[in-house]
């Protein structure tokens, strides 16, 4: 996967780490609605991949400033609104034997797509706080996410069929194994927008609570996921559900569940157990940055 090279001081999104390890990843602009940009995609893309390597970072909310969570893409551009080279005529071998290439990287590969790609190799566990309108890649970009909150401002849609495009951002892999095929064609094919109790009934979103309430709830389920939690065991169990789900026979998961069990029972596995047979908190000392074993990611 290719790196993006952008400072780490953002022009489209804040970045705030807490005493206790949350990172509050925040979409930052207001004016516009947090609209999406070629900058912001590049930029969301740096922090995901910041993050890995970034041992204070225990857990990511994702949120936006304002009233939007984000409004989908900043139609407002001049030429490709996407981004994208309209010089090209790419192929799907382009696609596969030169994915990497600065040409098809930066000329034809969607934007959103690597930002969800990105989120999907995150270490760290990843929940969407969703303030407000989360439109086209607004409602794409959490899909990879591991969480999505919804306040009772939010309103979700894949509304790309309404100008004439098609969903983006690995959509098209990760919504139908959030809320299944048939309802993922019905939110696609009618572009909707959604209400928040529509996108709780539907599977998208765990809870929808009050706009005051909403960054505490995300707080409070991200401590739970990682205080007391071995970093390196919570690693590889974020990368094990997102890619062995997509395993063609449990054999496949298997193999990485053995190979899993086995790093984290000669790591952090021999604290806690000692912990839990001297009847006390556990102090786990691994780090997701430096201790991952070689084979992560795998295919």
């Amino acid at each position: 996967m290719t790196e993006t090279s952008v400072p780490e001081a953002y022009e489209t999104l804040l970045w705030e780490v807490s005493d206790d390890g949350i990172l509050t990843l925040t979409l930052n602009r207001p004016e516009a609605l947090n609209a999406f940009t070629v900058t912001m995609a590049r930029e969301l893309e740096h922090a995901f991949r910041r993050v890995n390597g970034d041992d204070s970072v225990a857990a990511v909310v994702v949120t936006g400033s304002g009233r939007a969570f984000c409004a989908g893409m900043d139609l407002s551009r001049e030429g490709n609104v996407f981004g994208l080279d309209e010089s090209f005529t790419p192929t799907l071998e382009d696609m596969t034997e030169r994915l990497d290439d600065p040409a098809i990287a930066d000329g034809v590969r969607d934007t959103g797509g690597r930002v969800a790609l990105a989120i999907f190799d995150c270490t760290k566990p990843v929940i969407a706080a969703i303030n407000g309108p989360a439109v086209g890649i607004g409602a794409t970009m959490t899909l990879p996410m591991d969480v999505r909150l919804a306040s009772t401002a939010a309103r979700i849609g894949f509304v790309f069929g309404k100008i004439g495009i098609v969903p983006e951002a690995c959509s098209s892999w990760f919504l139908p194994r959030l809320v299944g095929v048939s309802r993922a064609l019905e939110w696609t094919y009618a572009a909707d927008i959604l209400s928040p109790a529509e996108a709780l009934d539907g599977g998208l979103v765990r809870a929808v609570v009050e706009p005051e309430a909403l960054l505490d709830t995300a707080y409070e389920m991200a401590r739970r996921f990682v205080v007391g939690r071995s970093r390196v065991g919570t690693a590889l169990t974020r990368q094990m559900m997102w890619r062995n789900a997509a395993q063609p026979h449990p054999l496949e998961a298997h193999r990485v569940d053995s190979l899993a069990m086995w790093v984290t029972s000669v790591g952090d596995g021999k604290e806690g157990v000692a912990a839990f047979k001297e009847k006390r908190a556990a102090e786990f000392t691994s780090s997701a940055s430096a201790d991952l074993p070689g084979w992560v990611p795998w295919n």
